[in-house]
Formats: C-alpha cells, sequence, structure tokens
C-alpha cells in the first residue's frame, strides 16, 4: 500500500505533453531510484468527450489540457516526464507497475476512417462512450455483454534518444511508448533502456481492456491512476524493452513489418534465456520453438508489435 509520504503527479497542463516525447523536455518531478509514485492520467482529444448529458466524471484536467496545452504532434496525452536520481543513459528502468486505478466511470472507443487492421472494409469513423462499472470491474457493450476489465496504461516510456527531437507517441519504439502490451498490469516489471541521464519516465493512454491487436485502433481508452517504483538498473544490459510477469518472461519486436516483429522478440528470448541459464543458443531457439508463445500486441500503430512469453518454471527463473 503506498504510504502518505509517496509523491502523486498530478495531470494538468503543466505535467503533461501532448503527443510526443522529448528528451529536452524538463522534468516535472524527479524521484530517487527505488523509490515510488503516483501518476494520474487523461485520455483524449475534445471529440472523445461524452455528452455533458451522460452521467459521466470527466476529470477537470482534461478540459484544462484541452484548453491551455498545444498538441504538438498526433499522439497521446502523457503525464510525465518523472527523473530518477541517477539513472545513466546505458542503464534500464525498472518500472514496476505496483497498482493501477481507474479515475472515472467511462471509456471511449474510436474507429478511425482508413486505420486500423481493416482500413478499407471500415470507412466511418465512429465513436462509442462505454460505461465502467469500477465495483464490478466490468464495461457493458452496446449489445448487452458485460465485458471483463483488465486496466492498464498502453503508454510507458523514457525519454527517446536526444538526437532524435520529438517524436509521436504513436509508435513504439526502442524507449517504449505505445508498446499497447495487455500483459502489462498491476503485478507486472517493464524493462526500459534509459537512452538519457535521468531516464524520463512518461505514462499515458490508460486501458480499461484491450484485445492482443487492438484491431479497430483504439482499447477502452480512459482516465487511470498507477503506482510504480522505478530502479535504475546497471546490471541487466537490455537494449530493447522487456517485462516479467509473475510467470513469464516477455520479450518484445516492435517494426512496421510483422515478421520482422518476430524475429526481433524471438532474438531477444533466446538472448535472455541464455544469459539466466547458460544454455547454448541452439538449446534456447529449441525451447522458444517448444515452449515459447509468440502473440500480435497490436497491429495498428505504424510499428507493428510481437510479444513472446516463456514460462518462467521452463528457464528455472525463481
Amino acid at each position: 500500500m503506498p504510504s502518505d509520504a509517496t509523491p502523486r503527479l498530478q495531470a494538468s497542463p503543466e505535467t503533461c505533453a501532448w503527443g510526443y516525447f522529448d528528451a529536452a523536455l524538463e522534468p516535472v518531478a524527479e524521484i530517487a531510484s527505488g523509490s515510488e509514485i503516483i501518476i494520474e492520467t487523461v485520455s483524449g482529444g475534445p471529440d472523445h468527450l461524452p455528452p455533458r448529458d451522460a452521467g459521466f466524471h470527466v476529470p477537470q484536467e482534461l478540459f484544462d489540457i484541452h484548453t491551455r496545452s498545444d498538441r504538438i504532434l498526433p499522439g497521446h496525452i502523457l503525464t510525465g516526464p518523472v527523473a530518477v536520481t541517477g539513472a545513466r543513459a546505458g542503464d534500464v528502468l525498472q518500472v514496476d507497475i505496483l497498482d493501477v486505478k481507474f479515475r472515472q466511470d467511462w471509456g471511449w472507443n474510436l474507429i478511425r476512417p482508413l486505420a486500423g487492421t481493416l482500413p478499407e472494409d471500415f470507412p466511418n469513423q465512429r465513436v462509442e462512450f462505454l460505461p465502467i462499472d469500477i465495483d464490478a470491474n466490468t464495461s457493458r457493450m452496446p449489445w448487452g455483454l458485460g465485458l471483463p476489465l483488465a486496466p492498464f496504461f498502453g503508454v510507458m516510456g523514457v525519454a527517446p534518444p536526444r538526437h532524435w527531437g520529438r517524436v509521436s507517441t504513436i509508435q513504439p519504439r526502442l524507449h517504449g511508448g505505445n508498446i499497447d502490451n495487455k500483459e502489462l498490469v498491476a503485478g507486472t516489471t517493464l524493462y526500459l533502456p534509459v537512452q538519457t541521464d535521468g531516464a524520463l519516465f512518461s505514462c499515458g493512454d490508460g486501458h480499461a481492456v484491450q484485445g492482443d491487436g487492438e484491431v479497430c485502433v483504439t482499447a477502452i481508452e480512459t482516465a487511470l491512476e498507477g503506482r510504480f517504483r522505478l530502479t535504475a538498473r546497471d546490471d541487466l544490459g537490455f537494449d530493447y524493452p522487456h517485462a516479467e510477469t509473475p510467470t513469464h518472461l516477455i520479450t518484445m519486436g516492435m517494426h512496421e513489418d510483422l515478421d520482422r516483429c518476430v524475429e526481433m522478440a524471438l532474438r531477444q528470448m533466446i538472448a535472455w534465456i541464455v544469459r539466466q541459464t547458460g544454455m547454448s543458443r541452439e538449446d534456447a531457439y529449441m525451447l522458444c520453438s517448444l515452449a515459447g508463445d509468440l502473440r500480435v500486441t497490436q497491429t495498428v500503430n505504424g510499428n507493428k508489435g510481437i510479444h513472446m512469453m516463456m514460462a518462467k518454471d521452463n528457464v528455472a527463473i525463481s
């Protein structure tokens, strides 16, 4: 449980960047490595607000951001960046996702023309506003289904390399960003290779639930609050995002070509198994074929995503 001393970073025009990552951004908070922070997020533009008479709670800061913040690039509203004292380029930021909570009682889902996995099949834009029953942890679909929820942050990332300048939040890359991996719920850990001193962690793009693929462009997009422990590690050597659940190791590939994504995620998993166990590359490759699961993370962010999951029991990870 968070203590009263756990710092809280609220979403506001002063603490949010709309649409981009940039290593030149000044941190809006700083914590010591190994410390916890609570980060509040909001989601969506003015076109993604329910009618005022719909009876939903809309966080006031979302209106403030719409009014006072510039949308620099197409993309998400991110809260941050948070500097981690002592983090250096070449380290890995260990992001322990300790808790995820809803901040509003609704979310939205968008089908956008000429986007998504079937861009030609659905030419008309549609926005659906979906109720979130926090107590029941379900959302009622327009056709009556009560869909169980599993909230997570679609976007978690550190600052990109400084020479990249400003980059859109839409495409996930080596610094993380719009990973959209539904496995990254409370109780899991994300590892992000640090590109600049301080790491500069930001998050946003709250999802109430999402399927692997996120095929129509969006999940149930909503406002979330996360409690994170951020730790700078110099002993891991990851040069691409990795993750860990209580039961599985996860590696990732992000590229315009899904075949390349598969190769990236598989190579990362082989390397991780070899480092952890001392197995030969050939044995690790065989194990991935027999016990590894390749899954489509998402197919809609320009850079698509594949992740490989390997049960820890299969590699004797305690």
